[in-house]
């Protein structure tokens, strides 16, 4: 018997009154019991807030960013642990690694993209600086900064790995403490990945709390400051949205709920191609995978009217050869649901759809799963129904959370849309199509109903990750019915718990804010090439005036011959004069760079390791012969990579004689030091 605990205040919580039995979902013996009446929400969240919060929001992102790796890499050395735990829940060994290599995985994608895309310290900055005035001494921009409350994470039970770190992730890497409340049907499984993690010696007192069992009035004493993310059913979604205290407060809420997620195979794929084998590869895969306990699963597979007998014994086919039962048994594909109260309300929902669709594979009649301890309470047989989509309404708006799924034919791509919007939004929608303009049509026909499209067809299929599988890079939500979230999207999804600000002042002020340069800015006191300074030593708003240099019509010739760039604004006055943007032949772009890196580059060795990239190039103004350029070079914005050196963005501007910038760029070096 497992005594599944609550971390609250930094202490473990036994189980206590009211608490509730878990129970193996495969022999339905009972092997754990979690909750706790005795939850002092206040104290819950005063924790988070007080002691949490601050101590994650001084870390600084790069900080926090290496505190997920570092969990992550904790977490890949004791999966197998997860991984038999998980049986408890009717899972295969497949379902499990979805689940905890998927969970893992989420916090290496973020861990990294907190290294790369965000800052080492200070605000998040959200777009680029507007200036309210011809003289540029006044303006603004946007920032992000970490809510100082915490984040209130109420999950699923399909997945008690990966749904509670899909949220976490993010929602520590952006410096909020978080509490998490699992289903209590897999409680046994989140509460032991949480205990490893804080095993982990990594994650600040604070950061993370456990609550296996009833909020109680948690929802009740939230504020401006905190945040709710949900995962579940649209009733309790929408009953915990009405929470008064969330209304009063305006907390942030989101919900991952019902989706009624569609597939189509495309008119041009036909039973000899690659994309008819994905198609009915992919759906069966859908239905059987976590016993089709998956909120992006496909419910509906919307195929061409002439094809819907042929997708039907093949798909039957596939379904026909998958073996249910004891997932802990050799050669069993498709588990148990995780409880029998789960697998009664899969199947009231499968009479509901059969109510008006024909069962043209599978059912309960004759059912008896494989293996010696299961008993047919949390198991469910394939149920594949036919339906015509423009008679039945239950099949569009009833999710059978469980290997049920109905196919309906379609007569062209905007009628398969269409069918797909019945479901009114939801999480994905997959077209499988070896034609650009069926992916056209139907992308920009479902689009606005579901948070993912996916597309697949021969030249994607090995590489691509499957109609179900969300990416911790994209967004995971939908529109309407699947709650109106988008969880997930990389730093989208970080920027969730935080507040974006518009801060207003003068060049000098903004720069000081956002600790990046900002034009109009007082030059920062700096002696010597900057070239040879170490990272440590530059300064943001440091600037080298470089000596000027004269373009002489040899100089725009060699440069043409030397490199093959003869076009004709550069060696054909006439037929330059004629051309609406050049008074006459003009010098290279490309030269005015290359010059341009002759007058500023310090040619000894030194600090400056690598030139590593050059952005948001713009050539503004032509150079005639004749004319001078010079430099105008400015530290705009460090970060540390290493211990050893870290980036140093550039502004480059490039100056005519008269003062005009002909040109400008970012140019990025690695320093040591």
């Amino acid at each position: 018997m497992i005594e599944v605990g609550s971390y609250v205040g930094g202490v473990w919580m036994a189980p206590g009154e009211g608490a509730r039995d878990i129970h193996d979902a495969v022999t339905g013996e009972r092997i754990a019991r979690a909750g706790n009446g005795a939850l002092d929400a206040g104290a819950l969240l005063e924790h988070g807030r007080r002691v949490g919060g601050p101590v994650l929001r001084a870390m600084g992102f790069k900080a926090r960013a290496k505190m997920l790796k570092a969990l992550a890499l904790h977490l890949s050395g004791q999966k197998e642990a997860l991984y038999e735990l998980s049986y408890t829940t009717g899972g295969t060994a497949v379902d499990h690694m979805i689940d905890v290599d998927g969970g893992i995985g989420t916090l290496f994608v973020f861990a990294s993209k907190g290294v790369k895309e965000l800052p080492e310290e200070g605000p998040l900055l959200d777009g680029e600086v507007e200036f309210f005035g011809k003289a540029g001494s006044f303006g603004g921009r946007h920032i992000c900064v970490p809510l100082q409350g915490v984040a209130v994470h109420v999950n699923a039970f399909n997945f008690p790995v990966w749904g509670m770190l899909e949220k976490l992730a993010p929602c520590l890497l952006a410096g909020v403490p978080a509490v998490v409340k699992p289903a209590t049907a897999t409680a046994h499984v989140t509460e032991a990945c949480v205990r490893m993690m804080l095993e982990a010696g990594v994650l600040p007192e604070g950061a993370l709390q456990l609550v296996t069992g009833g909020l109680g009035d948690t929802l009740d004493r939230l504020g401006p400051q905190d945040v709710v993310t949900f995962t579940g059913s649209a009733e309790t979604a929408l009953k915990l949205r009405g929470t008064p205290a969330l209304l009063r407060n305006s907390v942030r809420f989101t919900a991952e709920q019902d989706s009624l997620n569609a597939s189509i195979l495309g008119p041009d794929a036909g039973p000899d191609s690659p994309e008819f084998d994905l198609f009915v590869k992919e759906v069966h895969r859908e239905m059987t995978a976590k016993a089709g306990q998956k909120c992006t699963a496909i419910r509906r597979i919307l195929v061409p009217e002439a094809r819907v007998d042929a997708v039907i014994e093949a798909i039957s086919a596939r379904l026909a050869k998958t073996v249910v039962g004891d997932p802990r048994e050799e050669g069993v594909r498709m588990g148990a649901l995780v409880s029998a109260g789960q697998a009664e309300d899969v199947l009231e929902k499968a009479r509901v759809i059969g109510s008006e669709a024909e069962l043209v594979y599978g059912g309960m009649e004759g059912f008896s799963p494989v293996g010696d301890r299961a008993v047919p309470g949390a198991f469910v047989a394939p149920h594949l129904f036919r339906a015509d989509p423009d008679a039945a309404r239950r099949v569009h708006d009833t999710e059978a959370f469980g290997p049920v799924s109905t196919v309906m034919g379609y007569r062209d791509i905007a009628h398969a849309c269409e069918i797909a919007a019945r479901g009114e939004g939801s999480l994905v929608a997959s077209v499988i199509t070896h034609d650009p303009a069926v992916a056209q049509e139907a992308v920009m026909g479902l689009a606005a109903w579901h948070g993912r499209v996916y597309l697949n067809d021969r030249m994607s299929m090995k590489e691509s990750t499957g109609h179900g599988a969300p990416m911790p890079q994209m967004v995971h939500g939908g529109p309407g019915r699947a709650g109106g979230g988008e969880e997930l999207g990389g730093i989208r999804a970080v920027k969730h718990y935080m507040q974006r600000t518009a801060v207003q002042g003068s060049p000098e002020m903004l720069r000081a804010v956002s600790g990046v340069q900002v034009k109009g800015a007082p030059e920062v006191a700096s002696e010597g090439h900057p070239f040879r300074r170490k990272f440590g030593e530059l300064e943001v708003g440091q600037v080298l005036q470089t000596e000027a240099r004269e373009i002489t019509l040899e100089d725009i010739e060699h440069f043409a011959e030397f490199t093959g760039d003869t076009f004709y604004a550069h060696m054909d006055e006439a037929a330059a004069a004629r051309n609406p943007f050049f008074p006459g032949r003009v010098a290279h772009g490309y030269l005015l760079l290359s010059f341009a890196a002759g007058l500023f580059v310090d040619p000894e060795e030194g600090p400056v390791l690598a030139n590593t990239g050059l952005e948001k190039l713009a050539f503004l103004q032509p150079v005639v012969p004749g004319d001078s350029i010079s430099v105008r070079l400015t530290v705009a914005r460090k970060k540390r990579r290493t211990a050893e050196h870290g980036e140093v963005r550039w502004a480059v501007e490039i100056l005519r004689q008269d003062g005009e910038v002909v040109a400008e760029y970012e140019l990025l070096t690695m320093v040591a030091g």
